[in-house]
């Protein structure tokens, strides 16, 4: 705090704001992302004297919606709080579709909105935002676990711990904190003791232990068990491998949890549920399996296969999860096994070597040859799969405009092993998940059964990271930039389509700004292609679904931006990929694919009707 601060506030008080960052600090938070306006002003000057004691950093949104989504992907790939602001009315209703997606997708946020001053209230102040106007606490109830006016001074510290402790609370989410602008320029009273929000934030494991004995039977006396992987095992892929290598069980996983599976292992079956793989739904669909095993997933539309009863939703399930709200979605399994899911799956593991401690020895054995096979495989691109592509041939087609499939299967081709993917939503979102593999090196580092508490953090979000769910367009271009700052070794590919792009492109700006690693990578092909092609195969109108032909190129290069344009595999194949993967800022490869090719999204038609 500087001199002239310190001499105004006595020594018996804190100015908020200041109260507020440093309680952020503690937990260690890195970022605050937003956009400033006048009423949020001392928490941005709070924020300045943070950065020069080199403290929390300020990062400037172009927009706050795009401020929301960096917030949740670098909490994502953190485990850290994501916290992000805004000014009042217009500013704190923009962030709406960002919090309602970290609400849908459990992502630990705090947002802060600032009020008119208190004496201002119904007075019809400018962007008044409280009971008394447009009411954004009340707006904000709805996709939030904890929103609170703070109404006076004392307030704040309490307020501000329950916030933190309900975000991270199970299942994780955003809370909110609207705090006028009196308040915010108000000094606090200090405390003889601080709240020690380490240990508050501190949560015991729990574990069902009569649940878990009738899992460890159940999976003993099947005949064929298989095991379906959702987004919840983000915390436990290495425990993952040790089971599926230790019991020799066939897995798939969902969209949004193949980022935690290595999808080279010889007993990987493929997606289940959007944009899936048929060899999935064959293994899931097979008389002999009994007992199908999910763990950590919600059972919505988008990981369920459309709520299939054949494939998923019968009497041979088994759901382990950490969130009890995902077992209204599966009320008709023969078992739910509630509580942490790492301590579940070491049980397993636990009660396969008591049973044969030789065989499990040599379990061990094949899980160490397995894993070093798979990387010499990717090092020397001579990767092979286990599943089944919709349409295999299209994966080499170098045909101009470029396949999808193509592009997708190049990817994981020239870019680096550690490179960190985004998909948007849209058509690129079910190409992504069908044909792009990116190879998880959490197979090789974490062989151990005790977790690895600064591992686990670090890589929770996976290499290819999706908006489940609530599914934003445009949520991936501030979500990169969220990746890159958490992840500042490890390039990070958006890959993003022309639709999408022109919502929210703007953020790119944000990336030359910070010199951020990020290559954007458009699809263009012109259109609105989910829409073009979900109105085709529904025999619905065309209409409303094309794009003007826009150089994104020009648009970057106008921006500073690095950018190229892709007609060919020629051009795909000539790009220097390490000086783009090694510069001081973001690329942008404006991508000409082929508006012709059908997403593989009858999983979505077929939830639709």
């Amino acid at each position: 705090m500087s001199a002239t601060i310190q001499n105004i506030i006595p020594k018996n008080e804190i100015a908020a704001c200041d109260l507020l960052i440093d309680y952020l600090e503690k937990i260690g938070v890195e970022f605050i992302f937003g956009i400033p306006g006048g009423a949020i002003e001392p928490l941005y000057n709070a924020l300045a004297r943070s950065e020069k004691r080199g403290g929390i950093k300020a990062i400037t949104a172009r927009h706050e919606t795009g401020a929301v989504f960096m917030a949740d992907a670098y909490a994502r790939n953190t485990g850290k709080l994501g916290v992000c602001c805004s000014t009042t009315g217009p500013g704190a209703t923009n962030m709406i579709t960002g919090i309602a997606s970290s609400y849908e997708n459990n992502t630990p946020l705090l947002i802060i909105t600032p009020q008119t001053s208190q004496d201002k209230a119904g007075k019809k102040a400018m962007q008044e935002s409280g009971d008394t106007g447009i009411n954004i606490s009340g707006m904000f109830q709805f996709f939030t676990k904890y929103t609170s006016y703070v109404t006076h001074v004392e307030q704040v510290e309490h307020k501000l711990v329950s916030a933190i402790m309900s975000a991270f609370s199970s299942p994780g989410g955003p809370t909110h904190l609207s705090i006028p602008a009196d308040i915010l320029k108000s000094q606090v009273p200090l405390k003889q003791s601080s709240i020690n929000i380490k240990n508050l934030l501190r949560r015991p494991v729990f574990k069902d232990e009569s649940a878990i004995q009738t899992l460890i039977k159940e999976i003993n006396d099947s005949k064929k068990t298989i095991f379906v992987i959702g987004a919840g095992t983000k915390e436990c892929s290495g425990l993952i491998a040790q089971c599926i290598n230790a019991l020799n069980i066939e897995f798939v996983a969902t969209p949004d949890g193949k980022s935690f599976v290595n999808p080279y292992h010889p007993l990987y079956r493929g997606v289940i549920g959007f944009a899936g793989h048929k060899s999935a739904n064959k293994a899931l669909q097979n008389n002999a399996v009994d007992t199908i095993v999910v763990i950590g997933s919600s059972l919505g539309e988008f990981t369920s296969n459309a709520w299939d009863q054949l494939t998923l939703l019968n009497n041979k399930l088994i759901h382990i999860d950490n969130n009890q709200d995902n077992f209204t979605r599966s009320s008709m399994a023969k078992l739910q096994v509630a509580g942490d899911i790492p301590s579940v799956l070491e049980a397993i593991l636990e009660n396969h070597r008591a049973q044969n401690k030789a065989a499990d020895k040599s379990a061990s054995t094949s899980i160490i040859d397995k894993s070093q096979l798979f990387t010499h495989m990717q090092m020397d691109n001579q990767k092979s799969v286990y599943f089944e592509f919709d349409e295999p041939d299209k994966i080499k087609d170098q045909s101009s405009p470029l396949k999808p499939q193509f592009l997708m299967h190049q990817l994981t081709q020239i870019f680096p092993s550690n490179a960190r993917y985004l998909a948007d939503t849209g058509n690129n979102l079910a190409w992504s998940i069908h044909y792009l593999n990116p190879y998880d090196r959490r197979f090789n580092n974490r062989r151990a059964t005790q977790r690895n508490e600064k591992d686990r953090r670090s890589n929770s979000a996976g290499l290819l990271q999706i908006c489940a769910e609530f599914c934003s367009m445009g949520w991936s271009v501030g979500s990169a930039i969220g990746t890159a700052l958490a992840h500042p070794k490890d390039p990070v590919v958006c890959i993003v389509g022309d639709g999408s792009f022109l919502m929210s492109g703007n953020e790119i700006t944000v990336a030359l700004q910070e010199k951020l690693n990020v290559i954007f990578l458009i699809m263009n092909d012109q259109h609105l292609g989910m829409v073009k092609h979900g109105q085709k195969l529904n025999n619905s109108a065309d209409i409303a679904n094309k794009l003007p032909n826009i150089s994104y190129a020009l648009m970057a290069s106008a921006m500073g931006v690095m950018s190229y344009t892709i007609e060919s595999a020629d051009d795909l194949a000539k790009l220097d990929i390490n000086k783009i993967c090694t510069r001081n800022g973001p690329t942008l490869l404006d991508i000409r694919i082929d508006a012709n090719e059908v997403p593989p999204i009858a999983t979505r038609l077929k939830g639709m009707k």
